[in-house]
Formats: structure tokens, sequence, C-alpha cells
């Protein structure tokens, strides 16, 4: 006999009701959306067509030549390059510290409160303070040198600032000590959701701890490593306040850590240039949310359409 396949349970329509709602709720946030961030976009995109020193209506176009002048001047090039070191610098660095922490604090220990705290407690310090307090100490007769000096490894002594060779490296260092206890507290609340039962399994199996961490831990841990990921890309495109506050407007870019972001300011609002700064702006959006598409497009894509289950 011949069955009928079941029938499926039609989906009710949105009401008035609920589309009031909606709107009612998701309207303001919208607005200051399309104020704050779309609106401000296509003005700076607006401006970036001409030549515009910051007051009055803009009136000397000159098309794509600030764009173009962009793409051919070297210093940006040489800031966009700085970024993407700084990238990958961030996740080297940050990342395997982050996690070694993360596993150490899960685990039951005395004073375990207090060690999260001082991890967590540089992260909440303001930029100015952090960039102020690393360019004293980091001067060729700052306090790092003075302490090596003291010690006896005087011949480590470096210009940790102005040396081309070496300043992205301390770029990188001051960073990790600034950031890394966001990613620690970002690791520890995605080990929390992983189920104890699945490590006490393993353990009666006869697994290892660091077993137990590499074939269980890590690999659930693994979305939540891929958002910190994500958000220390981006956050490394747009870093402007530590490069600038540390080395300056003009030092920066002899040392070898300018970034697109102290470029749009040098060259942009310091020079007189705005509708120059606000193409700067424009190519640094671009760039941007380039990279957090393509991101989303090929990492972030397992953990989204895992969580879209609904109607599958």
């Amino acid at each position: 006999m011949r069955t009928s396949p079941p029938l499926r349970p039609r989906r009710r329509g949105i009401g008035w009701a609920q589309r009031l709602e909606i709107t009612a709720l998701s309207g303001p946030a919208i607005l200051m959306f399309l104020a704050f961030v779309i609106f401000p976009v296509v003005m700076a995109a607006y401006y970036g067509f001409y030549r515009w020193k910051g007051f009055g209506v803009p009136t000397n176009f000159v098309g794509l030549d600030n764009y173009v002048t962009i793409l051919q001047d070297k210093p940006f090039r040489e800031a966009l390059l700085h970024n993407g070191l700084i990238v990958v610098l961030s996740l080297v660095l940050q990342g395997p510290i982050a996690i070694g922490f993360a596993l150490l604090l899960n685990q039951r220990m005395r004073g375990q409160s207090v060690i999260r705290v001082l991890i967590f407690v540089p992260y909440v310090i303001a930029e100015v303070i952090v960039g102020t307090a690393f360019s004293l100490m980091l001067q060729t007769s700052g306090a790092v040198n003075g302490v090596l000096q003291s010690i006896g490894l005087g011949s480590l002594q470096q210009d940790w600032l102005s040396n081309r060779a070496i300043a992205i490296w301390t770029l990188g260092l001051i960073l990790t000590w600034k950031y890394v206890g966001f990613a620690v507290i970002l690791f520890l609340a995605g080990m929390q959701n992983i189920p104890e039962e699945l490590s006490d399994a393993a353990a009666m199996d006869g697994a290892s701890y660091w077993q137990t961490q590499r074939w269980i831990t890590l690999p659930l841990l693994m979305p939540t490593i891929r958002i910190w990921a994500f958000l220390s890309i981006i956050g490394a495109l747009q870093l402007f306040d530590l490069v600038y506050i540390i080395w300056g407007q003009y030092v920066s870019s002899t040392a070898g850590t300018s970034t697109m972001a102290t470029y749009m300011v040098t060259e942009g609002r310091n020079a007189g240039n705005y509708g120059y700064g606000n193409a700067v702006a424009v190519v640094l959006f671009i760039i941007s949310m380039t990279v957090a598409l393509a991101y989303q497009r090929f990492v972030l894509r397992r953990d989204t359409e895992g969580a879209l289950t609904g109607g599958r």
C-alpha cells in the first residue's frame, strides 16, 4: 500500500502587530547605524573626490586623483605592509600565549581569580596611558635600558623606538601585552561551554591531560578562536592610537611602524588636505570590509552554517 508523504505544517505569516513590534525595536538601532556609520562613509567618499581644506563647500573637484595618488604613494604602501605585519604578529604572538594562559587558568588552582584580573588589567587601561608609559620606558635613556644596564646586560640595550629593524617588533610586544588579556578571557569563556563529561570520558579511556586538550578542548574551542582572530585582524588593520602616541605623527614612518590610520591623519588633517584624508579613510574602509567579508566567507562560514539548523 502506497503511503503519502507527511504534510509539512504551514508557516504562519508575520502579523501587523509583530511587524510593528519589530520596527519599534529595530528602528532606532537602524537609524543610529545609518546616521553614524553609513552616512559618514558616504560623506567621506564624497569629499574624497575633492581637494578640500576642511571648511566651506568643496569646489575643487579632482575626481579619482586622490585615490590614484594613494595607491601610487610609497609611504601608503609601506603603511599597508606594516598593517599586514601587525596582523601576523598579533595572531602569532597573542594566540598561543592566550591559549596557554587559558588552559592554565581553566584548572582549579589557588589565586585563580587574582591571576585572571592581573592578566585582564592591561586590556582595560586606556591606550593613552599605555602609550605614554611605554614611550617613556623605551627611550634610549628609559627604564628598560636602565634595568638592562643594572643587571649586567648593557650589551642588549637598544633604541627600541627609532631603530627600524626592531621598532615593529617592539610594537608587536606592546600590543601583545595590551590585548592578550582579552583573548584569555574570551578563550576561558569558550572553555566553560565544553562539557566536562568529554574530558572525564577521555580520562577513563586512558588519555593524558595533553591528549585531552589536543583532541577535545582545542577542536571544540576553534569557533571561539576564529572569532578572536577576526577581531584581532580588524583591530590590527585599524590600529592608530598606540602608534600615534608612542611614535608620533612623523617618527612612525621613519621607524617603520606607520599604519594606514596614522598615514590618513598625517597626510590628511595635519597636512590640511581633508579631501585626501577622506579618500584614505575610504580606502581603509574598503580594505577592512573586503578582509571581513572574505574571512566570513571562507573561515566563519562553517560556524554560521552550523548555527543555522532551522528548516533542515
